[in-house]
């Protein structure tokens, strides 16, 4: 559990989750049944390489850090993208967690301290007293 958590903390986990997923998500949407599609879009390659190559972004997010901004420029441009490619983004699901997930990941710091917890923030305060 110590050596998931650590990996975790060397790189942008949650962005290149949500990144990942909202890919997947978009990709699930594209086998939808005709009745459940609200905007069939382009039915052609780009309808299923923008959700791909979200989830491969996402993937590399994951395991290689270092070219994290890259990856998560190119993750919000691809999800914008799938707007007009993938059902309106795989029902604005997809979309929000592709933009969602490429902002964390944009936004990462690698040599920040870990943040502690609230609680013992509170318990290492000293109290002030007004008279």
């Amino acid at each position: 559990m110590a050596a998931l958590r650590r990996w975790r903390a060397a790189r942008p986990f949650w962005g290149g989750l949500l990144l990942t997923l909202g890919g997947a998500e978009i990709l699930l949407t594209e086998k939808a049944s005709l009745k459940v599609v609200m905007h069939i879009g382009m039915q052609g390659l780009a309808g299923y390489l923008l959700p791909v190559l979200m989830l491969v972004c996402g993937l590399l997010v994951l395991f290689n850090p270092a070219q994290r901004l890259f990856y998560s420029i190119c993750g919000v441009l691809l999800s914008l993208g799938t707007w007009l490619t993938s059902n309106l983004g795989g029902f604005l699901i997809g979309l929000l967690l592709g933009v969602v997930g490429s902002c964390l990941t944009f936004g990462w710091l690698p040599d920040q301290e870990p943040r502690r917890a609230r609680s013992w923030r509170r318990r290492d305060r000293v109290p002030v007293h007004h008279p």
